[in-house]
């Protein structure tokens, strides 16, 4: 077994196999996911002389309050039929994770198939994430909509910039390279369309909506995503997938992170009731679908503000990803013993003072706590969180930040 960078010569016909082993790879869609994994750092593993495991990451920034912090974005994890079981994605990952780490980036962030596995290398499950279903007739959008243009998968560069450009919440994500964007509408295939304007400068991409119509007429449709940077803009998109209402009986789409979408649609509760064990069900539902993880404690807490009282505290930190790491990796995870100052600027640096109190922590639900998904109070009951009540209690009053949102399909 040899742990090693991927090299397309040798072995993209052993990925293709697994892509289709596991089900990812459709026919025709070769060249799609060679494309794909040719424009980011993929790594594989291999058994007997060939590569049974593959593990890609892509580089990306999340917001964090009012800085931009560097992400590892572990876009893919892939194990053949022969090797499960024998922890060779586990390892792999950590590997593929130590490298961006010690490269630079600060945190590292993914999409999981099931909560659990992931945890081993540290990550902290993040925020329930909305899936709304709605008919789009009944979107509460006033008067006429403006005419957009139809983009298509051949626009890729100028819509991948305009979602760079998007709005930006709290933990929302980008992924830099412009291949990710093209890749993800070539395999929508014609089923996926782009409506939105050319409001910026030169002619510039400045909202617009993709689509992917499972059934062209009825639908439904789904919003893969959308890029706007004004509400006016998102309220632009609406009324386009409102036009489609008179013929299209369903869209759905993730909520965005500073609306309430119930607040657009009218009579919901009607409509959920109504449309209930049909092909055409409205309503609300959420599940926490990704993970993230600190990769770099000083560079993450001195992103951090708090308002009001300051505090102080030590933190022992645990990280397991070291477990699965060579005892030579350029990066070992953040296991060890900070203190922590939040306040207007914070800080984390390495040691123990005797005169304040100690939270003991994985890095895991930390990483939780310093994003905002869950108060401390919370993960003191649900996760490796443990420290004096006056300490939770204290962290509960000042580290009160946004819910986090990703923004983006990892």
């Amino acid at each position: 077994m040899l742990f090693r960078a991927y090299d397309p010569e040798r072995d993209q016909d052993a990925v293709r196999r697994i892509w289709r082993e596991i089900g990812w790879l459709r026919p025709g869609q070769e060249e799609i996911i060679d494309l794909y994994i040719g424009a980011i750092q993929a790594h594989v593993a291999e058994v007997n002389g060939q590569a049974e495991c593959l593990v890609l990451t892509a580089p990306g920034t999340a917001r964090y309050l009012d800085d931009m912090l560097p992400l590892c974005a572990v876009a893919a994890v892939a194990t053949s039929r022969v090797v499960r079981r024998q922890g060779f994605a586990t390892r792999l990952t950590a590997r593929a994770i130590a490298e961006r780490a010690a490269a630079g980036d600060a945190i590292a962030g993914l999409g999981m198939f099931e909560q659990g596995f992931y945890n081993r290398l540290g990550m902290g499950t993040g925020s329930y994430e909305h899936q709304i279903s709605f008919d789009p007739a009944r979107l509460m959008i006033q008067g006429r909509p403006r005419i957009p243009k139809r983009f298509a998968a051949e626009d890729w560069k100028k819509l991948h910039q305009a979602r760079l450009r998007r709005r930006l919440g709290h933990g929302a994500v980008s992924l830099t390279p412009a291949i990710i964007t093209r890749a993800e509408t070539l395999e929508d295939g014609p089923k996926g369309f782009g409506l939105g304007f050319c409001d910026g400068p030169d002619d510039a991409i400045s909202h617009y909506v993709w689509l992917l119509a499972e059934n062209a007429g009825r639908g439904p449709y789904h919003v893969r995503w959308m890029a706007y940077q004004t509400g006016e803009q998102f309220l632009d998109l609406l009324g386009v997938i409102k036009s489609l209402g008179d013929q299209v009986l369903r869209v759905t789409m993730q909520e965005p992170a500073h609306i309430m979408f119930q607040d657009l649609v009218e009579q919901p509760f009607k409509q959920s009731r109504m449309t209930r064990h049909t092909n055409w069900e409205t309503g609300v539902r959420g599940s926490a679908w990704w993970q993230c993880r600190i990769l770099d404690m000083e560079r993450c807490l001195a992103a951090t503000t708090v308002c009001g009282d300051a505090l102080a505290f030590n933190l022992a930190l645990t990280d397991p990803i070291a477990d699965y790491l060579p005892e030579d990796a350029p990066w070992r995870g953040v296991a060890g013993d900070y203190v922590i100052a939040l306040a207007e600027t914070s800080s984390a640096c390495p040691g123990h003072d005797p005169a304040l109190p100690t939270l003991e922590a994985t890095v895991n639900a930390f990483s939780r706590l310093w994003l905002g998904v869950r108060p401390a109070s919370g993960l003191a009951v649900s996760d490796g969180l443990r420290g004096p009540g006056s300490l939770i209690d204290a962290l509960d009053r000042v580290l009160r930040l946004p819910e986090p949102h990703v923004d983006w399909p990892l």
